[in-house]
């Protein structure tokens, strides 16, 4: 059993988290499977997971950078309404009537995704908190890897039989933004596609195809970084060489390259496809994964 991570191994993990996180058929799943394959393993083994979910949350910033701009300029006025509305109140208390009155907050399409994303980050952290545990366990599987690329694959048949929806973020309730967290919080199980899963939760809320995918992966943020926060508590003092770390920079740069292309490709795959090929393939890998197991 090797100890240590080749240039080549770390391109590999890089090019796959790259590609797997933003398509519809699991990141983890896929290198779960590369890992007992290539019989990859390092005592320094979450740093890498930790520089290849940076990675890919620089893909995701770089290319919905002008969205995220404007959702920080409209966070920060949420704030200034809120504290408007504050003093507002405390005015009309005082004056013991309707004196002024109250802002506004959620008034364009920008500050319903601020507040929709945070309400579905909740659950989201919630589960993946309480089953980092279960998760840390199953990391290594092939069986569950397997298992949650066939649910992957049912996920992704159901959902491109439904019938379309139109709905834009104007439309998004609080109970379907809590239903895409919860299910966020699921595809933390290696196998279940974080992406496929999300996407298909939108999709059964009535959303449009194009406004799925791009929830998917803003919601996906705060999650990414969650999961980077829990890795980093993991971190424990190891030596690590100049040869390694470099493996270990590109990889993460790897991941973030692909990452940015892959996203671009699933927003323009979305308005002209099916999700009927990712199916498939989620479905033939996750027998793989099955065969490999009980081999």
């Amino acid at each position: 059993m090797r100890i240590t991570m080749s240039f080549f191994d770390a391109m590999i993990l890089g090019i796959v988290q790259g590609l797997t996180e933003f398509l519809p058929i699991s990141s983890s799943g896929h290198l779960v499977i590369l890992e007992n394959l290539l019989n990859i393993r390092t005592d320094t083994g979450v740093l890498f997971n930790v520089l290849l979910h940076f990675g890919t949350l620089l893909a995701i910033c770089l290319v919905f950078k002008k969205d995220l701009f404007r959702m920080l300029v409209e966070t920060i006025h949420i704030f200034q309404d809120l504290t408007a509305n504050l003093k507002i109140y405390i005015s009309n208390k005082m004056h013991n009537a309707q004196v002024t009155p109250y802002r506004k907050i959620l008034h364009n399409n920008y500050r319903t995704m601020v507040v929709m994303i945070l309400v579905s980050t909740i659950p989201t952290g919630i589960i993946g908190y309480l089953m980092r545990g279960l998760v840390d366990t199953w990391s290594s599987s092939l069986l569950v890897a397997g298992l949650g690329l066939l649910i992957t694959a049912v996920l992704l048949f159901v959902v491109d039989n439904w019938q379309l929806g139109n709905k834009l973020p104007k439309h998004i309730t609080v109970p379907q933004a809590l239903a895409i967290g919860i299910c966020q919080g699921i595809g933390v199980i290696p196998g279940i596609s974080r992406s496929g899963i999300t996407i298909t939760a939108g999709l059964l809320c009535g959303f449009r195809r194009s406004f799925a995918v791009r929830y998917s992966f803003l919601v996906s943020i705060p999650a990414i970084l969650g999961a980077m926060i829990l890795e980093c508590g993991k971190l424990k003092s190891a030596s690590i060489t100049w040869s390694l770390g470099f493996h270990y920079v590109a990889g993460m740069i790897a991941a973030a390259v692909v990452g940015y292309f892959t996203i671009r490709f699933m927003l323009n795959f979305v308005k002209r496809k099916r999700f009927r090929i990712f199916s498939v393939y989620c479905f033939i890998m996750g027998i793989i994964a099955l065969v490999c197991h009980f081999a």
